[in-house]
């Protein structure tokens, strides 16, 4: 929704101004500068990355228009999971999780946290270190560096849509330029013409720099920056996950494993201790009638 809405005010206050000013619109309207400024990006993009690159950036695009689910109920969601998790832990040992890490779409400790089950990496992240700690073959020390490896290449795949599209943006002033000049070059050719229909090929040309800047800076480098937004907010789903697995492997209790977890959170959306503890509370009940 904000991403529409941007876009809207941009096209408002360049084309709306222009207008205010006495611009006639129609000008502007340069279908073959467009395709040659688009097609020339598009190529270039398909050149300079491979595949993967091109698929996750067309993948990490509708993102952009997805409102963030990495809100406050989301965290006190992943929380009270670590919570049961490492409470179960603590009264019955870690060999009693081992049905729920190894099938936890079927375990019903997790299916109690549709929010967390909806996104596979996070699931596979838990089970994972959780199984390593069952089979008590690693330090803390160990598993730390192995999840910072692991929060390392999540960062460095999720930024690749970033890259491209950072590289993208800029481009386009550059094939703006292009566009110009090849407009130029064509207003050259035809010198001799009447000096008003010179000055139409001179406004059109450009037009060709005009937007090759417009859509460099107006759309496609504000997306980098939302998505790269987008992937600081993801990477502390693991930051948390990281932390309060480490407090409790060092011998915290489960509540305050999870305040450590807690810590790493954004203010924005970081629940207060208070919070945190209500809901502990609840999911303590609702481990006991369980």
């Amino acid at each position: 929704m904000l991403v529409t809405i941007g876009f809207v005010f941009v096209f408002v206050a360049v084309f709306g101004g222009f207008a205010m000013t006495g611009g006639h619109l129609a000008s502007l309207f340069q279908p073959v500068e467009l395709f040659m400024i688009v097609g020339a990006a598009l190529g270039a993009f398909v050149v300079g990355n491979n595949g993967k690159a091109i698929k996750a950036t067309l993948k990490a695009l509708p993102t952009l228009f997805q409102r963030s689910r990495y809100t406050k109920a989301l965290y006190m969601e992943l929380m009270a999971l670590m919570f049961d998790v490492l409470s179960k832990v603590r009264k019955e040992g870690l060999m009693s999780i081992e049905n729920d890490i190894d099938a936890p779409e079927e375990s019903p400790l997790f299916s109690k946290y549709p929010g967390i089950m909806r996104d596979p990496h996070i699931v596979e992240f838990i089970t994972d270190y959780m199984r390593l700690m069952v089979s008590g073959n690693m330090d803390a020390f160990q598993i730390e560096n192995l999840m910072d490896n692991e929060i390392d290449t999540h960062h460095h795949e999720g930024s690749v849509p970033v890259h491209c599209l950072s590289k993208l943006a800029d481009g386009f002033p550059a094939f703006g330029i292009i566009a110009a000049v090849m407009g130029v070059v064509h207003t050259m050719e035809s010198v001799g013409i009447p000096p008003s229909e010179l000055g139409i090929l001179i406004a059109q040309a450009l037009v060709g720099t005009f937007l090759g800047i417009l859509i460099a800076y107006g759309f496609v480098s504000p997306m980098a920056s939302l998505l790269e937004q987008k992937l600081e907010e993801s990477s502390k789903m693991f930051q948390c996950v990281k932390v309060t697995l480490l407090a409790s492997l060092n011998g915290y209790a489960p509540a305050l494993s999870v305040e450590f977890g807690r810590k790493v959170l954004y203010s924005s959306e970081r629940p207060s201790f208070a919070e945190l503890e209500e809901h502990i509370k609840k999911s303590k009940t609702r481990l006991a009638q369980g």
